[in-house]
């Protein structure tokens, strides 16, 4: 085994131990919420990850509380014009497309929150376990907006497309083990970390290229779809945030209030 080493950058730190590199989000002052720098760096992580013939398997977490609470509030309410926002919808879909895409098999963590934006990367990656104390929810109908990153994709694909419009328009805190029920994610635990090296002892027990083959000859059949519902919620999204119900919702979420939408 190769001597652990890490790579620390600004929001993201990146641990190799053999072929494998471990991801973590690092903005735990925010529960690693995803601003456009975070979006930035977590995107080039994994581009450079892409090619680092090295690297087998990738493990995505985050430092602190929770994986990630989604999409930063603040950033997002910055963002004050449509070239902005297209700006950070064209990021999220590059982040989207090449953690689905990545020749690596991917697992992901999941301790603390995995909310919205942030459900949606875990939903990208192969595997996910989650520590049975997590809150797991795709809860941008709370805000009065829709998934995105391809949220309706990954829902869609694992759920059903009934089961998946039932789990966006309730926009529910699920407990792991009701992830579980709903068949959202692989696995709840009450030791993360064992849990998490358990799988990746058992993917390297086996031949990790062809499991990686079968991932690229099915993620480059689904990019054509993949595609098309990223660029749907890109526009989809846009209108949202021009709502009336965006506003409350917002306003609300600000005011620690239930919010009172009218549908406009």
């Amino acid at each position: 085994m190769e001597a652990d080493t890490t790579t620390i950058q600004s929001l993201v730190t990146v641990t190799y131990s053999g072929r494998l590199a471990a991801v973590e989000l690092n903005r735990p002052e925010s529960i690693n919420a995803l601003n456009l720098d975070l979006l930035r760096e977590l995107v080039l992580t994994l581009k450079d990850l892409t090619v680092n013939e090295q690297v087998d398997i990738v493990v995505l977490k985050g430092k602190g509380k929770g994986f990630c609470s989604g999409g930063d509030i603040k950033s997002m309410l910055a963002l004050s014009d449509e070239s902005d926002f297209f700006a950070m919808m064209d990021i999220i879909t590059e982040l989207s497309m090449t953690l689905y895409c990545m020749p690596k098999l991917t697992l992901c963590a999941v301790h603390g929150a995995a909310a919205g934006l942030g459900l949606t990367i875990a939903l990208a990656c192969d595997h996910i376990i989650a520590d049975s104390k997590s809150k797991i929810a795709m809860n941008f109908i709370g805000i009065g907006l829709i998934p995105d990153g391809g949220g309706h994709f990954f829902l869609e694909r694992r759920l059903g497309e009934v089961k998946a419009k039932e789990l966006i328009w309730e926009g529910k805190v699920l407990t792991a083990n009701e992830a579980i029920e709903k068949r959202l994610i692989h696995e709840s635990t009450d030791n993360l970390e064992a849990a998490v090296k358990q799988k990746i002892n058992e993917w390297k027990q086996k031949p990790v290229a062809a499991m990686i083959k079968t991932k690229k000859i099915l993620a480059e059949n689904n990019r054509p779809n993949l595609l098309k519902i990223l660029e749907l919620e890109k526009h989809g999204q846009l209108k949202m945030r021009r709502t009336q119900d965006h506003l409350e919702g917002i306003q609300a979420f600000v005011e620690k209030r239930k919010p009172k939408f009218t549908g406009n």
